[in-house]
């Protein structure tokens, strides 16, 4: 190797620069966010907790597809409480404030959701209502 002073050092700078983010960060994330919980107490969701921190998008997106798409606009009931398909019949009656629940971690995990382009938040609404 005629080269090996320069190669070495070269190649000593490109893994320090390839791995920056990793040993900048302290292999640490942030702290995730707890969503505030529904005012009103509601313990149960249309699915697990679980399910919905994972997949609540999908759902939504079939709700839409199902709503839309088919006209098919049949009631989710779950221990008899019945919950009309939609963003703001179902899960803006419970997770009222935009803010504290869906930004919150939407804003952690860096997704902006194109929901908001045809829903109205609920203080949006309201203020809709006022004026009408």
């Amino acid at each position: 190797m005629y080269n090996k002073g320069t190669i070495i050092p070269g190649l000593i700078i490109f893994v320090l620069f390839v791995t920056f983010p990793i040993w900048f960060n302290g292999f640490k994330a942030g702290t995730p966010p707890k969503p505030e919980l529904p005012p009103g107490g509601e313990k149960k969701c249309v699915e697990s907790v679980e399910y919905m921190r994972a997949n609540h998008m999908q759902l939504l997106d079939e709700w839409r597809d199902n709503v839309l798409r088919d006209g098919n606009r049949s009631v989710v009931t779950v221990e008899g409480k019945d919950y009309r398909k939609g963003l703001q019949m179902a899960c803006m009656q419970c997770h009222s404030n935009k803010e504290k629940f869906c930004d919150s971690c939407h804003t952690y995990a860096a997704v902006n959701p194109y929901c908001w382009d045809c829903h109205l938040s609920p203080k949006e609404a309201a203020s809709k209502e006022e004026t009408r």
